[in-house]
């Protein structure tokens, strides 16, 4: 929209497509347009596109029909995309996400952060890394953690990712509110997020069943490629990325169930 403006910039897309001399087009974005598929098409070149989120009702649920339309052949990153998405089509494929596992390892503490954040060796350091939007339910784990340290204060919490939003921020204020808050970080944004799974001993990712929910989470694979002890609550995407480790998925939203596994991994 405007949609004449539109047309005329599917034609010009179409015409550098072809400048390309590309014989495929592959989308990996997450949003719903569907104007370079119109663009390929005009091109006549075969255009494909991976299903990276849950996301398909509301505004862009017409989107995401005509993309798949419009596509020759579509990727799905869960076992739940086939089922809600696609249980008819015979034009897709599951092509789970991956990471590099000699870039992602197990490798010796990092030093500098650990001096950085004064972190002791004997503490237990359990991590997060996520992008920070409430789909994430990383309150979920601030309470659970609390409730840790009641139980035992030798231990911290990390939090990465940006926190320079609205739902970052509700999350600051909740975890001054608790008696943990000394022994949570709130690391921000970073580039250097292998030395952070390097300190870590558990992974966690809190998401809830809500809305987009999980496509396939690099950040979990991440941590099991770097061998930590990981939990997980159990929603789309995450649990096929553990179906073999139904003790490391929780119940999304469940602070008590949370705790419970945390208390479980470490201390029995």
């Amino acid at each position: 929209i405007p949609r004449i403006a539109g047309i005329k910039q599917c034609f010009r897309t179409a015409k550098y497509f072809k400048s390309l001399g590309v014989n495929l087009i592959h989308s990996f974005h997450y949003g719903a347009d569907y104007s370079e598929a119109i663009a390929a098409k005009i091109s006549g070149i075969p255009w494909i596109y991976t299903k990276k989120n849950m996301n398909w009702g509301g505004s862009s649920k017409n989107g995401w029909k005509t993309r798949t339309y419009l596509a020759s052949h579509i990727m799905v990153q869960n076992t739940d995309m086939l089922k809600r998405f696609f249980p008819k089509s015979n034009k897709v494929s599951l092509v789970p996400r991956g990471v590099d596992t000699s870039d992602f390892k197990k490798r010796s503490k990092n030093s500098k952060i650990m001096n950085h954040l004064q972190i002791d060796e004997k503490e237990i350091v359990i991590l997060c890394v996520a992008n920070l939007h409430p789909v994430k339910g990383v309150e979920i784990l601030l309470h659970a953690f609390d409730r840790l340290f009641e139980r035992d204060n030798h231990c911290r919490l990390l939090i990465v990712g940006d926190n320079d939003n609205d739902y970052g921020r509700e999350l600051i204020n909740i975890s001054k509110k608790l008696i943990s808050s000394s022994k949570i970080e709130f690391i921000g944004q970073v580039f250097n997020v292998k030395d952070y799974y390097s300190i870590s001993d558990i992974f966690v990712l809190p998401t809830l069943d809500v809305g987009r929910v999980e496509g396939s989470p690099v950040s979990l694979l991440e941590g099991l490629s770097c061998r930590k002890k990981v939990l997980a609550s159990n929603v789309s995407g995450i649990k096929d990325i553990l179906l073999n480790f139904p003790e490391c998925l929780f119940k999304p939203g469940d602070v008590d169930d949370l705790y419970n596994k945390l208390n479980d991994l470490l201390y029995k």
